[in-house]
Formats: structure tokens, C-alpha cells, sequence
């Protein structure tokens, strides 16, 4: 088991300790409450991802160690407690492991897919996009 499955099941555990989805939702804006926030040179259009309807912004920054971290920051809180749930998954990994984890699999585990209006899944969808594609770019 990879340590992007760990942070899987250390989410869902997380979770499962949590009522309904308004608590969940609480919580999720809580992670995001927790990020550093980004500079505003940072926020810039290199930065931006495309397809999400509120601002969002993900930083990669390559480790010597091969691994890739990632920051981010968004103008929405359930936004930036969604970036804080990605970082947990795919920041400090290789980019192996972020190629080989499935994303989407793992937001109908943490129950989120079902959660959030089409709206938010697409806007997920592209961070992951993003994400993946900056791991494509570094394992190359």
C-alpha cells in the first residue's frame, strides 16, 4: 500500500468519525482553513486552474527527492477545504504514485462524488487534471 492509500484511509476514517454530510462539509472547510495561504505573486494566471467556477490556484513545486508538492489556495471556503483534501492525497508524493492513484475512485470512497454539485466534481476534476498533468511533466 502506497502512502497516497494511506492518506485515503486516514481520511475516510476522519470521515466516518463525522455524522452527516453538513458535518463533513464543516470539517472540509475546516482542512481548508488550515492551508498557508499563497502570496500574491503566486496567484497568478500561470497558476489559475481552468474549469472551476470559483478562483483557484495550485502551485507545484518539484522536491530533489523526485517528489512534487503542491500548494494551493482558492476565493471559496468548500473550495479550499476540497484543495486541502487534494493536498492531503498527492502533496510530498512521487509522481508515480500520483499517476497511478485514482482520483475519482477515491472521492466516491470519501463519499464527496455524491456530495457536491456537478459544478464543484467538475472543478475537482480539473485540479486533478492539473495535478496530473504537472506529475506527467515531471516523470518525463
Amino acid at each position: 500500500m502506497s502512502a497516497i492509500d494511506d492518506a485515503l484511509t486516514e481520511l475516510k476514517d476522519e470521515f466516518e468519525l463525522l455524522g452527516d454530510w453538513e458535518e463533513r462539509y464543516r470539517y472540509v472547510i475546516e482542512l481548508g482553513r488550515e492551508l498557508a495561504p499563497l502570496s500574491d505573486a503566486e496567484r497568478s494566471e500561470a497558476n489559475k486552474v481552468r474549469g472551476c467556477a470559483s478562483q483557484v490556484w495550485l502551485v507545484t513545486e518539484p522536491q530533489a527527492d523526485g517528489a512534487l508538492r503542491f500548494r494551493g489556495d482558492s476565493d471559496a471556503h468548500i473550495v479550499r477545504g476540497l484543495i486541502a483534501v487534494l493536498l492531503r492525497l498527492y502533496s510530498g508524493r512521487p509522481p508515480e504514485q500520483i499517476l497511478a492513484f485514482d482520483a475519482k475512485a477515491a472521492f466516491d470512497e470519501l463519499g464527496l462524488s455524491g456530495a457536491l454539485s456537478s459544478q464543484r466534481s467538475n472543478g475537482l476534476a480539473s485540479m486533478v487534471t492539473r495535478i496530473r498533468r504537472d506529475a506527467e511533466l515531471a516523470a518525463a
